[in-house]
């Protein structure tokens, strides 16, 4: 399990992240929905080393993470797929994967298999520069690099930004398989209809500090909800 305790983040002298607790579940989907700057992204990078902390703690499986190298928080079994999805756009689909894996010194072949059979348009498009694929395809093949580490605990930062509405449900069903196959999922999304649907559990950041939180369930049929992050159309068809 993930503990987030009394987390304080700051940017030269202002408060990120006010002192926030969330926990993550083995083999759950928790998701953090709130606007641009509530401070998701900051926690999501704090907890992998990538943003410095003031003050908090965080633990996975009762081990204290904040201190410790990115390298080796990768190596316990988490992985960030960050927003705007950062392939490495000369190098092929195939070379992007390989990367994920950089830390493995075992055979790669099998987890190239799943991944294709996850993504068949990345198997398609296996020797083909990372940087001609279509928004869709750089999502497809983010979420699969992240896969080759083998994490026991997924971070996906906004995975639908900028992707048609078709696509982003493809990418939500991927989401909802991988947690079957036993990969717990923390989750930032923009469309927090979508990410309350399948989420467990649910936090709702407000700028740096958590307001509400509940089932993904309790949290699509709150009213405020619906008024600040599900628009009006939701609210009638509700």
């Amino acid at each position: 399990m993930l503990k987030i305790k009394d987390l304080q983040v700051s940017y030269g002298g202002i408060e990120a992240v006010k002192g926030i607790d969330i926990e993550v579940p083995d083999g759950s989907i928790v998701t953090l929905i709130g606007a641009n700057g509530a401070g998701k992204s900051t926690t999501l990078r704090s907890i992998v080393g990538l943003v410095k902390t003031k003050s908090g703690s965080i633990t996975y499986n009762d081990e204290e993470l904040l201190g410790m190298d990115t390298t080796k928080i990768v190596g316990k079994g988490i992985t960030l797929v960050p927003e705007g999805r950062h392939v490495f756009p000369d190098l092929t689909v195939f070379e992007n994967l390989k990367i994920g894996a950089y830390m493995r010194k075992d055979s790669l072949d099998e987890d190239i298999k799943n991944i294709y059979g996850l993504f068949p348009r990345l198997e398609e498009r296996s020797w083909q520069q990372a940087g001609t694929l279509s928004g869709g395809e750089q999502q497809m093949l983010a979420v699969g690099r992240a896969m080759m580490s083998r994490p026991k605990l997924l971070m996906m930062d906004e995975p639908s930004l900028g992707l048609a509405p078709l696509i982003v449900k493809g990418i939500f069903d991927i989401i909802e398989t991988l947690n079957k196959e036993g990969i717990t999922i923390l989750l930032i999304e923009q469309n927090a209809n979508m990410a309350l649907k399948i989420a467990d559990y649910a936090y709702v950041l407000e700028t740096g500090k958590i307001t509400k939180q509940g089932t993904g369930k309790e949290l699509l049929s709150d009213e405020s909800i619906k008024e600040a992050y599900l628009g009006k159309s939701q609210r009638k068809n509700k």
